[in-house]
């Protein structure tokens, strides 16, 4: 072969949290109850069009962990580690520039002395080797080419658009055995009940706008400009969304064992072990948390530094940091979930099929596996997602004070770390904070949003649930706990009344 697979720890991790995840939407689907709470998540526009979003940063970075190494002629293995979104992004790496140049530019962003055909020395910004260097005028031609290449972009992303839509209403067409023409008509107006289907087809849509006008531009100039080596800003920002997706997925790996077994035993057994579970979280927490991660970051950083030849490639040896990083912060962040986990054991506890199941003669470990622990799994999904968004801001915080990822690895941390001292030049270079805070915040937004979503289906003791008829423009809320039942429709609202 050309190549030679290379699979870094990270990676092997990222594909086996695949694995579990499909495990657990298989359980999902056997499921009545688990289904039902999702559908609810589905059905809702914010969810879908949230999840669409989530959808693709993942695919990014799945992309982006099946990694390779080239075989150069002499039969030896290349040094540079690779990955599939590589391969995606070559044109973005292919055409570098000397130093900095701004977003779509044509000349650099700093100026140099130039001698002129005719023997003159002066001093001005040169043409770029690859930005906007088959425009014979920049000046007057720069402005209708990019109008130009965006309506092609557009046109390109539109057809992607219709093309995805033929394909979904074909298949939907095929499970809701009806024509095709009425699978469009009910994508564009949805029955009662099902899921939010035009929210996905519109987010998409514009996600493949965006992405048909990105890289129509990408082909003649760099879209969101070059950094100090004169490297894609835009390629920079894409290969970091996998080091923010590994920091706020493998990092809840380590936080849930710990999380629900220490959060388990000490609500339900109580007395010493409570007690000593208490401390242990409680001493945890009075340590600040960013001190306690960079004394063990850097610690890990002695440890590599004194093991280089055990580090095939530097992607390896940047490989560990990120994953020792994830470990350091579950192990330290663990303590939330757990001290809301106790709390609801302290009352699930007290009531009467746990009391009888005691009664019984069942003992502790099979009461918390049987009884406890589905009933409190609303509140680990829940945390889990929130939490997401915090854990890729905390890269973010990190990197920024120098204890994150390696500063070889591409990452929003490290780009807005680097971005500090930019935004004291003059000119001011302010496009890669503006691309990593970009990226970064729609990663983030999504995430909360979809967390706002699956809190609102899943947690029981919300106080209101609302229950939408997209057709009727009718919203009823039931609240649970007085059994009293709303509707903001003034003719029901008068019969009820009556009644």
């Amino acid at each position: 072969m050309s190549f030679q697979p290379v699979i870094l720890w990270t990676d092997a991790l990222v594909w086996l949290l695949v694995l579990a995840c499909m495990g657990f939407a298989w359980h999902i689907a056997r499921t009545p109850a688990l289904r039902a709470s999702w559908h609810k998540v589905l059905v809702r526009p914010m969810g879908m069009s949230s999840l669409a979003v989530l959808a693709l940063f993942v695919l990014l970075g799945l992309a982006d962990s099946l990694h390779y190494r080239d075989r150069l002629d002499n039969g030896q293995l290349d040094v540079e580690v690779k990955s599939v979104l590589d391969i995606a992004l070559a044109p973005l790496t292919a055409h570098p520039e000397r130093t900095y140049s701004a977003p779509l530019a044509t000349h650099a962003q700093s100026r140099e002395t130039v001698e002129r055909p005719d023997g003159s020395v002066v001093r001005e910004a040169p043409r770029l080797q690859f930005g906007g260097a088959h425009l014979a005028d920049p000046e007057k031609d720069w402005l209708g080419d990019v109008l130009a290449r965006g309506a092609k972009g557009l046109m390109l992303g539109l057809f992607a658009s219709l093309l995805c839509v033929g394909l979904l209403a074909l298949i939907l067409s095929t499970l809701w055995r009806c024509t095709f023409a009425a699978a469009l008509a009910r994508l564009r107006l949805p029955q009662n009940g099902d899921l939010a289907w035009r929210s996905l087809v519109l987010t998409f849509a514009l996600l493949l706008l965006a992405t048909g006008v990105v890289a129509s531009l990408a082909g003649g100039y760099h879209v969101m400009g070059t950094d100090k080596v004169g490297q894609d800003v835009l390629y920079q920002t894409l290969k970091s969304i996998r080091t923010g997706l590994v920091i706020g997925t493998l990092t809840t790996l380590v936080t849930l064992p710990a999380a629900i077994g220490l959060g388990l035993l000490a609500g339900y057994f109580r007395g010493w072990m409570d007690d000593a579970i208490q401390f242990v979280y409680t001493t945890l927490n009075s340590i600040p948390w960013v001190l306690l991660v960079a004394a063990a970051v850097l610690i890990v950083q002695v440890f590599i530094e004194q093991n280089e030849a055990s580090f095939s490639s530097v992607a390896e040896r940047a490989d560990v940091r990120l994953l020792a990083l994830c470990v350091i912060i579950g192990l330290t962040g663990w303590t939330g979930l757990a001290r809301l986990l106790r709390a609801e054991t302290l009352k699930l506890r007290e009531l009467d099929y746990v009391t009888a199941a005691r009664a019984f003669g069942v003992s502790g470990p099979r009461i918390l596996l049987r009884h406890i622990l589905p009933n409190v799994q609303h509140l680990i999904l829940i945390s889990v997602v929130m939490d997401f968004s915090g854990l890729v801001l905390a890269e973010a915080i990190l990197s920024y004070v120098g204890v994150g990822v390696d500063p070889v690895m591409n990452s929003w941390g490290n780009m807005i770390n680097a971005a500090r001292l930019e935004l004291a030049r003059e000119p001011v270079v302010w496009w890669p904070l503006l691309a990593a805070f970009s990226f970064m915040f729609a990663l983030v937004l999504a995430a909360n949003l979809f967390a706002d979503v699956v809190q609102d289906a899943f947690d029981p003791r919300s106080g209101v649930k609302h229950s939408d008829d997209p057709r009727s423009g009718v919203k009823h809320s039931d609240d649970s706990r007085s059994g009293v039942k709303h509707t903001n429709n003034p003719r029901a609202a008068g019969t009820e009344g009556q009644a």
